[in-house]
């Protein structure tokens, strides 16, 4: 069985991702058994650094993914419809 997002309006589908985000949160937030992480990243800061340079690259990356289809808004090749258009 999965769900038929096709037949769901915007504002269910918005419900439907919120749902699906926070199990998948959930799920990532109890995987691992904390005693073992801590003991193979060992004292430094190393991993902490590692974290916060993909953070930030994974950043500027969603920015220029979202700018592409907004400048496809703006020149007037892409439609958005919001929820009260729908």
């Amino acid at each position: 069985m999965s769900a038929q997002v096709e037949l769901f309006t915007p504002g269910v589908m918005a419900q439907y991702a919120e749902v699906c985000a926070w199990s998948l949160a959930r799920a990532h937030a109890r995987s691992g058994d904390p005693a073992l992480i801590t003991g193979y990243l060992g004292r430094s800061d190393v991993f902490d650094r590692a974290i916060a340079d993909f953070s930030f690259q994974y950043a500027d990356q969603t920015e220029a993914d979202h700018a592409t289809p907004m400048k496809a808004v703006r020149v007037g090749k892409l439609e958005i419809l919001t929820e009260e258009a729908a």
